[in-house]
């Protein structure tokens, strides 16, 4: 045991991504990213064994591009505030990237909040494509999503894009038509002991080191008349992530440096790690992700004997860290913290769950390249290795794992039963509930 712990920590510290220290700033905008397809790890193989099958496939896929839940009304004020200055900022001498200030009306915010956008719509009716034609035998007759509108009109358009005309044939359901007393979909609506406002409290941590800064710069630039408070910028800064949600662009994207768009995906990396990762108080993201593992294992392992060759699930991305958390897949150590940016960090929402995020998990067997059914994760289209349950060097090239071997790795999730002491002690009652904005 020592050995294979050794191996194990070995391998974590050998994976790393290829390298975007170059890449798109717009591509790092935390779980506000548009989708992208995930950075590759490094030594691991894309691809598996020519005699390997895959036999069951299980996607949690995250709604599409939307527009902002909560965060609107700091867009809102960043609106009213240059409409309260839009006489001085027209006799102003702006740099370039400010100057759409000075046209028409300036900057008008034109979103539709919380609802999926037209580029989310899109997003999914591809995504739907794209998994036909890579898993072109596998069917259900079964698309269930989260409660929320977005999320049913995310698995709506997958749907469309999957199964054209035969998409109205389809059962399409949400959790509220599943009985059971938790969903692996949305746990969080069984855990009234986990709330918001501790993530909250984490993130204002954060943004309080790092807006005051850009407000400066900002202000220095802009006329008299016109003063930006960290809350405008802060709206600024989210416009820029909204606008490229609703319509693929933004003026507000120009106006930052590349250095402040890290500090914001650091920010809202703060923020879903201490919703349902692992900043989460008692626990209570592992143990809410536990649902989703156990779901995982009894059907890879037709545990009552009805498993399924393909399911096809929506929900949000507080569902897939959650279960990344419950497995321990992204978790850094020392915990990420407001106290100063991280990098390099395996917490990475931009990357594990931008708009349109997309989990498959593939079980497979092969002639002879392993042995018994194994297990891989395809996170955004590239392998994301399983290191915690890797016993071979040939699990560690290819990022996969025996099903028995994950099933070991995975005694957490397994032991924990809904309402237990665990789940108690993560999830008692307290009065503040947990809104997810995901």
């Amino acid at each position: 045991m020592l050995i294979q712990g050794i191996l194990n920590w070995l391998t974590l510290a050998s994976l790393t991504f290829n390298s975007h220290e170059h890449d798109d700033p717009l591509k790092r905008l935390g779980n506000l990213t548009p989708y992208r397809v995930a950075p590759a790890y490094r030594k691991v193989k894309a691809e598996l064994p020519g005699d390997c099958r895959v036999d069951q496939v299980m996607l949690m896929h995250r709604h599409g591009s939307r527009g902002p839940t909560e965060e609107m009304g700091l867009i809102n004020s960043l609106v009213q505030t240059l409409r309260d200055g839009h006489d001085a900022l027209q006799d102003a001498h702006l740099p370039e990237n400010l100057r759409f200030l000075q046209t028409g009306k300036g900057y008008e915010a034109h979103l539709d909040p919380q609802h999926l956008s037209i580029i989310g719509r899109q997003q999914l009716f591809n995504h739907g494509v794209e998994f036909g034609l890579k898993y072109p035998n596998f069917t259900t007759e079964t698309l269930l999503s989260s409660a929320t509108q977005r999320v049913v009109d995310s698995m709506y358009f997958f749907a469309q894009g999957r199964f054209g005309r035969e998409a109205k044939d389809k059962n399409l359901l949400t959790v509220n038509d599943i009985p059971g007393p938790v969903s692996w979909i949305t746990p969080w609506s069984s855990c009234p002991g986990a709330n918001q406002h501790y993530s909250s409290q984490v993130a204002n941590e954060w943004s309080s080191l790092y807006l005051p800064s850009i407000t400066k710069r900002l202000n220095d630039i802009l006329p008299d008349g016109v003063f930006f408070t960290d809350d405008d910028t802060h709206g600024a800064l989210y416009a820029c992530a909204y606008d490229l949600a609703a319509r693929d662009e933004s003026p507000w994207c120009d106006v930052f440096h590349a250095d402040e768009l890290a500090d914001f995906e650091y920010e809202m990396d703060l923020t879903i790690d201490a919703i349902t990762g692992y900043l989460t108080p008692n626990d209570a993201g592992p143990v809410m992700g536990s649902v989703f593992v156990k779901k995982l294992i009894n059907r890879f392992s037709n545990i009552g004997g009805e498993a399924q060759p393909l399911y096809l699930e929506f929900g949000h991305d507080t569902t897939i860290i959650a279960a990344l958390a419950a497995m321990g897949l992204n978790e850094d150590d020392p915990p990420l913290s407001p106290d100063g940016l991280r990098q390099p960090r395996r917490f990475r929402t931009s990357y594990q769950v931008p708009f349109a995020a997309q989990m498959v998990w593939e079980r497979f067997t092969c002639e002879e390249s392993f042995d018994g059914p194994q297990i891989r994760l395809v996170l955004n289209e590239e392998t994301y290795p399983l290191w915690t349950c890797a016993e071979t060097k040939h699990d560690r090239r290819f990022g996969t794992c025996s099903l028995d071997a994950f099933v070991r790795a995975n005694k957490f999730s397994t032991d924990i039963e809904f309402g237990d002491d665990i789940w108690q002690a993560a999830c008692g009652t307290h009065s503040g509930g947990l809104y997810v904005q995901g």
